[in-house]
């Protein structure tokens, strides 16, 4: 019997199925990813597997939907004579692919453009990209469960704090944190000069909710037709790509919140919700509906619905309201696409952790597989103030369970508008959820990054290590606040206790022995830059000196010459010395132990 055999025999384990391997080329030891096996062309591109008692997909799609005027004729859709495509949905049902559709393929190297065209005529994906937003700085972009997890930042003035020149400061700040898109939620200032200035800058896709602007000066009881259309026709003029309104949030729903701990603590759904009760009609956006879609189709404007009765609380999660409103947001979804136009629909919101995978797979039956962009969820809700992790936590359940966009949650929600550092901090947070989700579900390529970071840290390579890293500046920063010195150790575990130094000079090991992770010696680390040292003076652990020793210092400290290894390397240093090295500090000059200062 073989070795391999042997060892096969003896395992006292069995793995689950295999899905896909998100390492393009199968680095490491790792089986590869547990979800199910991909399947693009198929209701469920990426998907986990279901757990007992799960909604099955739905059997159809958007080419069940068509506009009545279209005929099948031997296979094929045919429009009436004389149309004209308009929308990203309407070019793919006739197989056409835009550049578009092109750009989304470099964008998601795992996906041709014939696939993303595919899934977009399927209604499984959308590209918010409206032509007046183009003649601009967008860059296209696609969102769906055939590509990877992406994650929206809120930002916008509020009526208390903010303006113009801080909103576009967070959107530039968002892109550079990772936004996938962004949506501007102003309520007070100038809205219509903060929209064109979000606009005009913007690279990601800008979302909005359009009943803010239609109430601004005015009741919400004055709120009629004319001005509902008139409304969504500047904002698609201006470029918005995707638009949220509350159309499914329904008359008949309303004695369903009664109960509720937390009422509806959707702003949309709030306002209409008194919009109905005040004039004792159905949901006035339900009923324009169609004309709705006839104007979002004009400008390739992208449906969000809204899940204006998504829950606020763990103790209203999943319950008939919420559910009552996703059918509808099903029925409203065919209805979309039988006028050609895009759609995505939106979620919760707070749901416990137990009750995400039914939650994405319940929109993912109703829908018909639209694209899922959901807010969250939380999963706990006695944490103010860290609501960026409860949710990042649910989130990333819910980008492996069914979700394709990820709406961030920053530091401040449910207390206050989000500040620059909020913004990063959400973002991050969503990176992380939607990253985590995309390995887990082994899309091609997700772990590359991941592996190659590892293969640095097992080389000791902090340069690389930090270069590999979502936050260079943070990582290199708190590494330096213990110690300066790039060497073959860190401060967690010092020299005799560093497992990764220890593994990468066994030989046997091919741990840290990739020769394109090799670095000629330890070295002092650079002087801190702006940015890091404001990240350690932020933290308060180090004294104003020692921060200022961290960002004057030269690269002469602790013996190494160009090309030289340093005297706290382990081919040269004694363990005491380098015992000695690593608990001195030295004069970056000199090179001479900092006298200790007097207690």
């Amino acid at each position: 019997m073989s070795q391999e055999a042997t060892r096969q025999e003896r395992r006292a384990w069995q793995l689950p199925p295999v899905g896909g391997n998100p390492s393009s080329s199968a680095q490491g030891t790792s089986p590869g990813s547990f979800a199910a096996r991909a399947r693009i062309g198929s209701p469920i591109p990426f998907g986990s597997p279901d757990a007992p008692g799960m909604p099955a997909p739905s059997e159809r799609t958007a080419w069940d939907f068509m506009p009545p005027d279209w005929k099948c004729l031997d296979g094929r859709w045919v429009p009436p004579a004389g149309f004209a495509p308009v929308t990203q949905l309407e070019f793919a049902r006739l197989g056409h692919v835009t550049p578009q559709m092109r750009r989304v393929s470099e964008r998601e190297p795992h996906l041709t453009p014939e696939q993303v065209r595919d899934e977009v005529a399927a209604g499984r994906m959308v590209i918010p990209a409206n032509p007046d937003h183009l003649r601009f700085a967008l860059d296209p972009m696609c969102i769906g469960r055939a590509g990877r997890t992406k994650i929206n930042a809120n930002m916008g003035a509020s009526p208390v704090a903010s303006g113009t020149g801080e909103e576009v400061e967070k959107l530039r700040w968002a892109e550079r944190w990772g936004a996938d898109t962004v949506m501007d939620l102003s309520t007070g200032g100038d809205l219509d000069a903060t929209r064109e200035a979000i606009l005009r800058a913007a690279r990601v896709p800008i979302g909005t909710v359009p009943i803010y602007s239609m109430i601004i000066g005015r009741r919400i009881e004055d709120l009629d037709e004319r001005l509902v259309l008139d409304a969504l026709e500047h904002q698609a003029q201006q470029g918005v790509d995707y638009f949220t309104i509350h159309a499914g949030l329904l008359r008949e729903h309303l004695p369903l919140v009664r109960r509720r701990l937390i009422g509806i603590v959707s702003r949309g759904g709030s306002l209409l919700a008194k919009w109905m009760i005040e004039h004792g009609r159905q949901n006035l956006m339900y009923e324009l509906w169609d004309e709705i879609c006839q104007v979002m189709r004009r400008h390739d404007v992208v449906h969000s619905i809204g899940d204006g009765l998504r829950p606020g609380g763990l103790a209203d999660a999943t319950d008939d309201a919420q559910l009552s409103e996703l059918s509808v947001q099903g029925e409203l979804t065919a209805r979309a696409w039988r006028h050609g136009c895009q759609v995505m629909t939106e979620g919760p919101g707070h749901v416990p952790f137990d009750q995400i995978e039914y939650n994405m797979k319940l929109q993912r039956q109703l829908c018909h597989g639209a694209p899922f962009y959901v807010l969250g969820p939380l999963v706990t809700d006695i944490f103010p103030g860290y609501d960026h992790i409860t949710s990042a936590i649910g989130a990333t359940a819910a980008g492996y369970h069914g979700a394709s966009m990820l709406c961030y949650v920053t530091p401040k929600e449910h207390l206050g508008l989000p500040k620059k550092d909020d913004v990063k901090q959400g973002c991050i947070a969503y990176k992380i959820a939607a990253h985590a989700a995309d390995v887990a579900l082994g899309i091609p390529g997700a772990r590359d990054r991941d592996d190659e970071l590892t293969r640095a840290r097992a080389a000791l390579n902090w340069e690389r290590h930090f270069e590999l890293s979502f936050d260079p500046d943070t990582a290199r920063a708190f590494h330096d606040e213990d110690l300066d010195v790039d060497t073959d150790f860190c401060a967690m575990c010092g020299h005799d206790w560093c497992s990764v130094r220890i593994s990468r000079e066994i030989q046997e090991f091919a741990s840290g022995k990739d020769p394109r992770f090799a670095w000629e010696g330890p070295r002092v680390s650079a002087a801190l830059s702006e940015p890091q040292r404001a990240i350690l003076e932020s933290r308060g652990v180090l004294e104003p000196a020692e921060l200022d020793r961290l960002a004057t210092k030269t690269r002469r400290a602790m013996g190494a010459s160009r090309g030289a290894k340093a005297e706290c390397h382990s081919d040269r240093a004694s363990a005491d010395v380098a015992h000695r090295l690593q608990d001195e500090r030295l004069d970056p000059v000199t090179l001479e132990p900092i006298a200790s200062q007097a207690p």
